[in-house]
């Protein structure tokens, strides 16, 4: 499963490096936007108080879309990792992720092509709840991943907006981490156990999910040197709970001071009924999560 996984990784990647190649600018369009913020307090007999801290996040967007004809194809990865240390505390993850999506059309008519859509979401390195413990994982790279496929029709006006709605759509959740499929995070089967705690099964680590998907996505430019980018992933599972759906909506917005210098805000909400997530009275079930994060740093876009 890792090796097909990697491949995967491989193969999505390689779209924009190998097809970018391509001197054809009235085909291919492609771009590079990377950015690093760092941000840094030292207090020495601050007589406030307060506690020195190290924080940083970089992120990397690579594009690389083709049109000719009758032929559509859009590719694009994000990669981001952001870390934080606060005092005598160790080193703390608190963003990271990898994305990459790769969507081709055939016009049908007008702005509609008949389209397939394939994407990959997982993480660089573990992950912790520290509200909980900062020694016990609940995350780690391919634990959870998700790979979806799916089969529809893509509306496309304009190459700031797309829709593409798939009745027939397929979603593997990977769980890479035998633990944690034990416990039957993010969705798997757990693992069976007898009266004194051994294991008889254990968890799975996948989980196949037949459904239908809507993606939207959008740029604008608000006002000079205010861009926003926006995409909306929802999917339901025909064969589990239909009348829930899960929500992936994520918002950029990058506020240009230069060139080099930007400031950016970036949001991400997400319900997903598999992932079940323990409140303060230890009620465990699916709930809205939502990440926050702003920096100010540099940025090159090419």
């Amino acid at each position: 499963m890792k090796k097909l996984i990697v491949t995967l990784l491989l193969l999505m990647a390689s779209m924009y490096f190998t097809f970018g190649q391509v001197d054809t600018a009235s085909r291919w369009k492609k771009g590079i936007e990377t950015g690093l913020g760092v941000t840094q307090v030292s207090l020495t007999n601050w007589a406030a108080g307060g506690d020195n801290s190290l924080a940083g996040n970089i992120f990397l967007n690579l594009t690389a879309n083709y049109a000719k004809g009758r032929h559509n194809w859009d590719n694009n990865g994000q990669f981001v990792f952001g870390i934080i240390k606060n005092g005598e505390q160790g080193i703390r993850k608190t963003d990271d992720k990898i994305d990459l999506q790769s969507k081709y059309g055939y016009k049908a008519s007008g702005k509609w092509f008949y389209s397939a859509l394939t994407g990959f979401k997982t993480q660089f390195a573990n992950g912790f709840d520290y509200k909980v413990s900062d020694s016990v994982v609940v995350s780690r790279f391919l634990a959870p991943a998700y790979l979806l496929l799916g089969l529809g029709m893509d509306y496309k006006p304009s190459d700031l907006f797309s829709l593409f709605i798939s009745p027939v759509t397929g979603r593997l959740t990977i769980v890479n981490d035998q633990k944690l499929a034990d416990a039957g995070a993010y969705g798997v089967t757990k693992a069976e156990y007898d009266s004194e705690g051994n294991v008889l099964k254990h968890g799975a680590s996948t989980l196949v999910e037949l459904g239908a998907s809507v993606v939207a996505n959008y740029k604008a430019t608000l006002m000079e040197n205010i861009s926003m980018e926006t995409r909306v992933q929802l999917f339901t599972d025909y064969l589990k709970n239909p009348e829930n759906i899960d929500i992936d909506w994520r918002v950029m917005l990058v506020l240009k001071v230069n060139k080099y210098i930007s400031a950016n805000l970036s949001t991400n909400l997400i319900y997903d009924d598999n992932v079940k997530i323990v409140d303060k009275d230890g009620n465990a079930g699916p709930r809205t999560q939502f990440k926050e994060v702003f920096g100010v740093g540099f940025n090159y876009k090419m």
